[in-house]
């Protein structure tokens, strides 16, 4: 049992570092997000970190307008991310947790 234990601790640190690992990794993932006619284009990392964003000059001739550009695209822009982050997230702790009875609903 003890040796169980021990094991499964391993295995919870090897797991650890490899989210780790994977946050670090997901800085260097890029999204991309475009208003539906182009005129707003958004770049942010899967950690959701804003890299880029490009306009075009007939949005900066309506400040209302850009407003909405902007959140709508940057909202699409952070679900992508967020959707690319938890997916992968998910697939190291799954790939790396012990058998613990009683435990899998992360299976």
């Amino acid at each position: 049992m003890f040796g169980d234990m021990m094991n499964m601790m391993g295995k919870l640190k090897e797991t650890q570092k490899k989210v780790e690992e994977t946050k670090k990794r997901l800085d260097t993932v890029l999204v991309d997000e475009s208003s539906n006619d182009d005129k707003l284009k958004i770049t942010l990392t899967a950690n959701r970190v804003i890299k880029s964003i490009e306009i075009d000059n007939e949005l900066l001739e309506d400040k209302e307008q850009l407003e909405d550009y902007l959140i709508l695209t940057l909202n699409k822009a952070i679900e992508k991310a967020t959707k690319v982050n938890e997916t992968e997230l998910a697939a190291v702790a799954k790939e790396g947790m012990p058998n613990i009875p009683g435990m899998d609903m992360f299976k």
